[in-house]
């Protein structure tokens, strides 16, 4: 299925177990949290916490959600269902479940480790400020299908435009910057994105993509460079043909 277009329709046309198991998993923690209120506090990550003991926090985070927006589970959920479905179907059960907690799992340690690092640097950055959500797997998920389907046609919902997928994350990643709520985290999200594509590297995922690719990298370099040459060798020779005519036009005046 690598690389070839899927059929046009709304939504997967099976939903695979485990993607119905992740669904069942987070709505079901998302009521919890009605009921226990603590779960945000001991479940979410909190950068400091991390680092005072509560090293759970990097995969308990990706089951919570902000009850006061209903859009951050109801959205993070749709993308699960409406690409992880095709993706778990291509590589099976096993697989798709460890590529997903990989992501949110990486992604987590990314959050609990980036306010630091920009400590260090100088830069002002908050660690008492928590992070839940799924969508650290989720834009992992997003990258995976946007790779093995590179040229499926994406019918977006706002805006309504057709995309193609090798396109979506930039796209959704733009959207965010400039549309985006203040709270949402970019860190969370490039995180998710740079692990997902460090585990499809690993597994040969990224080479039918050639600009991916570091050897597809080098190479369209190498091109850039010769096609620079190429067209400094042609203006030398046409500022010597220019040269040229204008001095025979002075020889013949």
């Amino acid at each position: 299925m690598y690389g070839h277009q899927r059929p046009v329709g709304f939504g997967p046309g099976v939903t695979p177990a485990i993607v119905k198991q992740l669904l069942g998993i987070n709505v079901a923690v998302f009521l919890l949290q009605y009921l226990f209120p603590a779960l945000v506090y001991f479940g979410a990550l909190w950068p400091s916490a991390v680092w005072n003991g509560y090293v759970w926090q990097p995969f308990t985070y990706m089951f919570l959600h902000a009850t006061r927006d209903p859009f951050h589970i109801l959205f993070n959920m749709f993308a699960l269902w409406m690409f992880g479905s095709p993706l778990a179907l291509a590589w099976g059960r096993d697989r798709f479940l460890r590529f997903y907690l990989l992501c949110g799992f990486g992604a987590g340690l990314l959050i609990a480790i980036v306010p630091y690092l920009m400590h260090a640097i100088g830069m002002p950055a908050r660690v008492d400020i928590p992070t839940l959500g799924a969508s650290g797997a989720v834009y992992g998920v997003l990258l995976a299908y946007s790779l093995m389907w590179p040229n499926q046609t994406i019918m977006l919902l706002f805006p309504p435009i057709p995309i193609r997928a090798i396109y979506f994350i930039p796209f959704i990643f733009l959207w965010g910057l400039l549309f985006g709520p203040p709270n949402v985290s970019h860190v969370g999200h490039l995180g998710g994105v740079v692990v997902g594509f460090l585990l499809l590297q690993n597994q040969g995922l990224t080479s039918s993509i050639p600009w991916l690719s570091i050897r597809g990298l080098r190479h369209r370099w190498h091109r850039y460079r010769m096609r620079s040459r190429l067209r400094a060798v042609r203006r030398e020779e046409w500022q010597a043909r220019e040269e040229r005519r204008r001095h025979d036009d002075h020889s013949v005046h």
